[in-house]
Order: structure tokens, then C-alpha cells, then sequence
């Protein structure tokens, strides 16, 4: 049963929990900053804690899963790809279906932690069906790495209603900061994932499968990826002014700066010709990137 489990975490790749969860942390550590309408600030419980922290881990697992299933015949056809659990057997369709079943009640339950907030209870089911349709999204558009994007995006949003519980006409003027965030994340992920995805440009197009790489061509798909991470770079540099009292000052901007530096270190790994490095652009990299904004964010408010 254990080995059954440590298979399913490393189908799921649990370790890459750490591209998103740094973002919704730091969303929660904006809306404790920043005053609410009123005046008061946002206390935070343990109960919050524990429901970011399963909500993030359920939602992504679930995600990862379908993945998985929809794209069995696609990854065992794949040679970069034929080697992973369902494909060579590891695992049973019966037992990742299990798995997901598992991790969407899970996820649905975990949003009652912000009661009486009720907000993330009633979106839980949208946002969990946009998140597993992000799987079948390349077999009819080629920008599936935006939905990708914006899937990851909904972290810090989710967050930031989740904890300051306002309604509407109310959320529209307090989500300034949360939006911003979300455009970050959005444009970071849509980019490192046609990064990626140059790996299987040529298998794309001959299976029939639609991305940027296999649309474009690799060099292009490449500018496409900088263009998007140059995005990345202005939202983040635009996110202290977006609110009041979110106490983002020196040690954030100078964050950013390094965080422009790793991502063109990142563009400069990955070449047309060479795609050898894409792994260490992929999970060191964009690894380190999250970490930072959150430390970055974590000090800047503590100072």
C-alpha cells in the first residue's frame, strides 16, 4: 500500500506543488496587509492555513491525475512520455481514478475550513472543472498553455476571497492586488510551459495535437515564451502600488530584479537546437523563482 502511494505522488509529480502554493501563501500574506473597506484587517486562523494548504494540494493532485488518465494513450505513443505509470503498468486506471475521486471530494470539503465564508465553497466546482479541462484542451486550441496559466492563476484569487470574504459589488474593487498576482503567475506558466513543450513539438504535430511549438516552430514558440515572461516582469513590478499597505518595498524590488535576471538565464538554457536543458530551466529555475517571491514578500512585510 505504501509503494502503491509514493507511485501515485511521483505520477502526480507532488513535488511541483511548490511552482503554485508560494503564490497563494503570499496572496494570503497581501490580504492580511491590506485593509478591508471598512477599515479592519483580516485575521487569519489555523483553520485557514490548513484549508490553503489542502485546497492547493487536492486541486493540483486532482489535476495531475485526469492529466494523466486522458492522455494514457497519447504519453505511452510519446517516447519522452512512454515511460510513466499508466503507460508501463505502475498503476491502474482503476486505482488513478481512485485517486481522483479521492482528491476532488477532498478539495470540495476543504473550502468548508473558511466557513461562514461560503464563496469557496460555491466556486469550488467551477474552478475545480476548469482546472481538470486544462487536460483535454490540445486536442483543439494551441494556446492550451494560457488555460494553463490562468489555471494556476486562480490560486491567488481563490485565496484572496477565501480569506477577505466579500461579496460582490465588493470584491471587484478589493481584488486589485490578487489580479495582479494572477496575471503573473499566468503569463510565467503559459511561458515555461511552451518552453517545455518544445520537447514534443514534432510528436504534437504528427499526432495531431495542438501547441505554440508545434503551430510556430520552436525558435518562434521561444520569443513567444520571452514575450510572456517580459509580461511576467511588469506585473510584478507594478503589484506594490495595486493596494494599500501591502508593504512591499526595497527587499521585494530587488527581488524582481533577480528574478528578471534568472528568467532571461532561463532563455538563455533553452536554445532552437538545442533543447538538452529544458528540465533544469523547467523545475530549478521556475522553482527558485516562486520561493523568492515569497521569502521577498514574507520580509518586506515583516520589515
Amino acid at each position: 500500500m505504501t509503494n502503491r502511494f509514493v507511485r501515485l505522488m511521483q505520477m502526480i509529480r507532488f513535488s511541483h506543488t511548490i511552482f503554485a502554493l508560494p503564490f497563494a501563501i503570499m496572496a494570503a500574506i497581501l490580504a492580511v496587509q491590506m485593509p478591508m473597506p471598512d477599515g479592519s484587517y483580516v485575521r487569519i486562523t489555523i483553520f485557514h492555513v490548513i484549508g490553503i494548504a489542502l485546497c492547493m494540494v487536492f486541486a493540483r493532485s486532482a489535476a495531475m491525475a485526469f492529466n494523466r488518465l486522458v492522455d494514457h494513450r497519447i504519453d505511452a505513443a510519446n517516447p519522452r512520455t512512454k515511460s510513466r505509470h499508466l503507460p508501463v503498468g505502475d498503476l491502474s486506471r482503476r486505482e488513478v481514478w481512485g485517486f481522483l475521486a479521492v482528491c476532488c471530494i477532498g478539495f470540495i470539503a476543504s473550502t468548508t475550513l473558511f466557513f461562514p465564508n461560503r464563496l469557496p465553497l460555491y466556486g469550488s466546482v467551477p474552478v475545480l472543472a476548469f482546472l481538470l479541462l486544462y487536460s483535454v484542451t490540445k486536442r483543439f486550441t494551441w494556446a492550451a498553455h494560457l488555460w494553463l496559466g490562468v489555471a494556476l492563476s486562480f490560486a491567488p484569487i481563490c485565496v484572496w476571497v477565501a480569506l477577505r470574504g466579500l461579496w460582490p459589488p465588493e470584491i471587484a474593487a478589493d481584488l486589485a492586488p490578487a489580479i495582479v498576482i494572477a496575471l503573473a503567475v499566468a503569463t510565467w506558466v503559459a511561458g515555461f510551459d511552451i518552453i517545455y513543450a518544445c520537447q514534443d513539438a514534432e510528436f504534437d504535430r504528427s499526432a495531431g495535437l495542438h501547441s505554440v511549438p508545434a503551430r510556430l516552430g520552436v525558435k518562434r514558440s521561444l520569443w513567444v515564451a520571452a514575450g510572456l515572461h517580459a509580461m511576467t516582469l511588469v506585473f510584478f513590478a507594478v503589484l506594490p502600488v495595486t493596494g494599500p499597505g501591502l508593504g512591499l518595498g526595497g527587499i521585494y524590488v530587488v527581488t524582481v530584479l533577480v528574478i528578471a535576471a534568472l528568467l532571461a538565464y532561463q532563455h538563455w538554457l533553452v536554445r532552437p537546437d538545442d533543447l538538452t536543458r529544458v528540465n533544469v530551466a523547467f523545475f530549478n529555475v521556475n522553482a527558485t523563482i516562486s520561493v523568492l517571491l515569497l521569502v521577498a514578500t514574507a520580509l518586506d512585510c515583516l520589515v
